[in-house]
């Protein structure tokens, strides 16, 4: 299975960390969180430009009726919902790129030649104005939210392409200590060294599962196109599990227990691990999982990159070492 996006900047389904502004900055500020109804405890009511200024809009389909906003005004509540608002600027703007590129890649254009695609089809975790105050406190909201728009800013229109066409700008928040090759569909993505992977906070989880867990959360991993397939017993465990296959950067692709096999991500998910770089091990009287990593391992590592920055990378340098052969370019 391979997986096309990341969101919230890596990790199992993932943990999201969370997310001074002058009047100026208010106004898109303001524009953005139109959908949530009020701020500072007054309704907002702002006209929707027919044309949006980026030339991209979102549809916000979330209620009964749509509204839309400029693609560029959407942007800052999609990086609070993938990456530290306190990483290096220059690691928030090649987020920035990614995001954008990930919007982009999905618009289609309508008949008025505006590209646009509904939120609903984005997938995305986009926070709106009470789930940040909420997550960064009062006195922060504004700084925080003024750095995520300065690097929506800085980089307007910027994207990445491959032969003329969008990449897939998959990110993590921790690779395992390298981040992975890519298949014939996602040449640009190759392994890359990531040695400030292994000082990010939550880089290493153990999780405890009793015999009993285990076998029943892998056993409700279904087959493949309604096939009947065995149960793992609890009795065969610990001693049945077997790793088939591990990539050089630790993540497993293929695993056996019992008479099953199952792919490395369909474990992972069954188990609630933050990666697929694990490995298990008899614990008292059930099974200990050890994963290395915050997220599936391709594409772009915040961590490591948000390391790079302090040394004077960038935003353009951590794209281009991240993702192979690709361009930036601006729309």
């Amino acid at each position: 299975m391979w997986i096309r996006w990341e969101r919230r900047g890596g990790g199992t389904k993932q943990r999201a960390v969370l997310w001074a502004a002058a009047m100026g900055l208010m106004v898109p500020y303001l524009t953005t969180l139109a959908w949530t109804g009020t701020i500072h405890g007054e309704e907002i009511r702002l006209e929707q430009s027919r044309t949006p200024s980026s030339g991209r809009r979102i549809l916000l389909d979330r209620g009964k009726s749509g509204v839309y906003v400029d693609a560029e005004e959407y942007l800052p509540g999609v990086l609070a919902g993938q990456i530290p608002a306190d990483f290096e600027m220059e690691v928030l703007k090649a987020q920035a790129v990614i995001a954008r590129t990930y919007i982009y890649k999905q618009m289609e254009k309508n008949e008025d030649g505006i590209w646009q695609v509904p939120e609903s089809a984005l997938d995305l975790d986009v926070l709106e104005m009470p789930q940040m105050k909420k997550m960064w406190g009062n006195e922060a909201f504004l700084e925080d939210y003024g750095r995520l728009e300065e690097a929506v800013q800085a980089t307007s229109g910027q994207v990445l392409k491959w032969q003329e066409a969008y990449i897939d700008p998959m990110f993590c928040r921790a690779s395992a200590g390298m981040t992975r090759q890519g298949d014939e569909n996602h040449p640009y993505l190759h392994p890359v060294d990531c040695p400030g992977d292994l000082e990010a906070e939550g880089y290493l989880q153990l999780v405890n599962f009793s015999k009993g867990e285990f076998a029943d959360r892998l056993s409700q991993i279904p087959g493949g196109d309604g096939e009947t397939v065995p149960a793992v017993e609890a009795g065969q465990l610990p001693d049945s599990i077997q790793i088939v296959e591990r990539e050089e950067g630790g993540y497993v692709t293929s695993l056996q227990v019992g008479e099953r096999i199952f792919t490395g991500e369909e474990v992972q998910y069954a188990l609630g691990l933050q990666s697929n770089a694990f490995s298990f091990v008899p614990f008292e009287d059930g099974i200990r999982a050890e994963t290395k990593g915050i997220g599936h391992g391709y594409g772009f590592s915040q961590t490591e990159a948000n390391r790079m920055a302090e040394e004077g990378w960038t935003a353009e340098d951590l794209l281009l070492h991240f993702y192979k052969n690709v361009q930036l370019t601006a729309e």
